[in-house]
């Protein structure tokens, strides 16, 4: 893939559904670059609750790297395990706010594709993970509507294993994702 059709791709979906382990699966099939979960490293290394300022900060960094320039640092595929969406739904739900900022960035910064994992996968608690149970199906359904009313290109992955990576691949090298 020539430099200027470098896609960035923004894998998303509930907490325990795959993102994380997709994500590096898909920057190991295609040889790409890929970009862990910052939320995650930061939680994990907060020795308190989080607060609505570290959720900010969190958002900044999210848009710092997703807004990055990639030519010359891979030859196809940016990946980024979890995006905007998934930061807006956290300030809706936790701080019944969202920064004005973050709006802006979600309808600006141009991701080319994203992967929405369903929470096929049984869940797997963790010092971070808020939102097992039924709340997986809830956010699956709240991060499907919101891709839906900004209009973006999302693709369903579903499957144990093996079957999730071949779902995202096909997907991608469909000409619904070129």
């Amino acid at each position: 893939m020539p430099a200027n059709k470098i896609k960035k791709v923004v894998i998303t979906g509930p907490e325990s559904s795959g993102k994380s382990t997709l994500t590096k699966e898909l920057a190991g099939f295609y040889g790409a670059l890929f970009f862990p979960e910052y939320a995650r490293i930061y939680v994990e290394n907060l020795n308190r609750k989080y607060t609505y300022a570290d959720v900010e900060y969190i958002a900044e960094r999210q848009i710092k790297t997703l807004s990055g320039n990639y030519y010359g640092k891979t030859e196809n595929y940016v990946f980024f395990d979890t995006g905007l969406i998934i930061t807006k739904l956290w300030f809706e739900i936790v701080f019944k706010k969202v920064p004005d900022y973050l709006l802006e960035a979600i309808e600006n910064i141009k991701i080319d594709c994203y992967l929405l994992c369903s929470p096929d996968l049984p869940w797997i608690p963790d010092n971070v993970r808020e939102n097992g149970g039924e709340e997986r199906m809830i956010l699956f359904e709240k991060y499907k509507s919101e891709l839906e009313n900004y209009g973006f290109k999302y693709f369903i992955i579903k499957g144990k294993g093996s079957e999730r990576l071949s779902c995202a691949t096909r997907y991608l090298s469909s000409a619904y994702c070129l």
